[in-house]
């Protein structure tokens, strides 16, 4: 590939403001994951007690992201992803006002991680506004690019724990919003919406493809891996805190956020190499082994041992989920090539709601049974789901729509409407 090429094909200062409007919005959607640990202390919540409290706290942002993703993507459509960018940008300042001068209890803090969804429902307008401008050889290189703007979930569990063990919580809010307006002044002044344009996509349109069961199918893969690495991503904080440094007070949080921060690094960066092998050896084939390994990981993990392990098998499981979501979206342009830009919408939703319902569970198992073990357990029991869903789906969909032609070539026919979820 010819990287000065590249650049002369579409426009680099609009790829480079939907990177940095994903990486910022991802960072501000898992905040309150983040410093899970010291809200939690300050609302006096026990490790066991309230252990589903904790998990409702972290997993409302990843239900907003999930409800308002499309949203976002019905404006994008209809008012162009660059405006509705700059609208998510703008309403994002809202929740991380509210956080830094108002929260200070429960239900206020919950209505705050709410709002913060806006932010997670970012890549609706982020990965069009940069896709669009691409033709489809370079499409991927395009949505690689934009796409690892969820490298922002990193700076929030590496920087958030330090700053809210020096400021306080509510201060990390305030410090937010300074990256997020330098972003969006950078936003407002480079980014461009790109001449062509698809159709806008109505409500009717998002209803129609609900009908088909393989959505419903692509939607469960979805909300095991993408809700898996996200979820993961807004508890592991608390999981380490709470696991292997509940008697550290002064800085087992800090130590819980690094560790959390690597782990979630794999996920990150690994997931353009689930698409790539599934290009290379179908997509289908590598979901089975990878959801295969995940659930094997977790069934160790589920032993909770001891801290070095369980860092490298949580490194390993973040790993195997990020290259989940990108075998996942090898398959979707497939089998739904003409209605791939209102699909990624409502498999990204299902993705969220994935990452909504996994913290949940693991604090609600946590506090009924004193152990993060039967937590780990169900996970693995849902990724062990997939692969039987894989192996009875696979026939019918190698017989329907996975033809002999190269996958990598079957997905280029249909990137030009595709724009992938985080």
């Amino acid at each position: 590939m010819n990287l000065r090429d590249f650049r002369r094909a579409g426009h680099l200062p609009t790829l480079i403001c939907a990177f940095l409007y994903f990486d910022v919005s991802f960072m501000i959607w898992v905040l309150i994951g983040s410093l899970g640990v010291s809200i939690s202390a300050q609302l006096g919540f026990d490790p066991v007690a309230d252990a589903a409290k904790k998990g409702f706290l972290v997993a409302v942002p990843l239900l907003g992201g999930s409800l308002l993703r499309v949203v976002l993507g019905l404006l994008t459509d209809h008012i162009g992803a660059r405006r509705t960018a700059l609208v998510g940008m703008m309403l994002t300042t809202i929740p991380l006002l509210l956080g830094w001068l108002w929260a200070n209890n429960f239900p206020e803090i919950l209505l705050v991680g709410l709002l913060l969804g806006v932010a997670g429902a970012s890549f609706a307008a982020a990965l069009p506004l940069a896709g669009r401008w691409y033709p489809p050889h370079y499409q991927g290189l395009a949505m690689g690019i934009a796409g690892a703007g969820n490298s922002g979930t990193a700076l929030a569990t590496f920087f958030g724990p330090v700053l809210a063990r020096w400021l306080g919580w509510h201060a990390v809010f305030g410090l937010a919003l300074i990256p997020l307006l330098v972003i969006l002044g950078i936003f407002f002044l480079l980014a461009k919406d790109s001449p062509h344009q698809p159709p806008p996509k109505s409500l009717r349109d998002y209803g129609a493809v609900l009908g088909y069961a393989d959505t419903w199918w692509f939607g469960l893969l979805y909300s095991v891996t993408f809700g898996g690495f996200v979820g993961l991503a807004s508890f592991l904080t608390i999981f380490f805190k709470d696991q292997y440094f509940l008697l550290d007070t002064k800085s087992g949080e800090v130590y819980a956020g690094y560790i959390t921060t690597f782990c979630v690094i794999s996920g990150s960066f690994l997931r353009p190499v689930g698409g790539y092998l599934a290009d290379r050896f179908g997509g289908i084939r590598m979901l089975m082994l990878l959801y295969s390994a995940a659930g094997l990981a977790l069934l160790m993990l589920a032993t909770l041992p001891a801290l070095p392990v369980a860092i490298v098998l949580l490194f390993a499981v973040m790993g195997l989920l990020g290259m989940g979501n990108g075998s996942v979206f090898q398959l979707v342009p497939q089998r739904f090539p003409r209605e791939i830009g209102v699909l990624t919408g409502i498999i990204g939703a299902a993705g969220g709601i994935g990452g909504f319902l996994l913290p949940n569970m693991l604090g609600k198992l946590k506090q009924e049974t004193a152990s993060f073990a039967p937590g780990f357990v169900l996970f693995a029991l849902m990724a062990c789901l997939c692969v039987f869903v894989l192996w009875r789906l696979r026939p019918r969909w190698e017989s329907e729509f996975l033809t002999t032609t190269s996958p990598a070539i079957a997905s280029a026919d249909a990137l030009p409407m595709m724009h992938e979820p985080a």
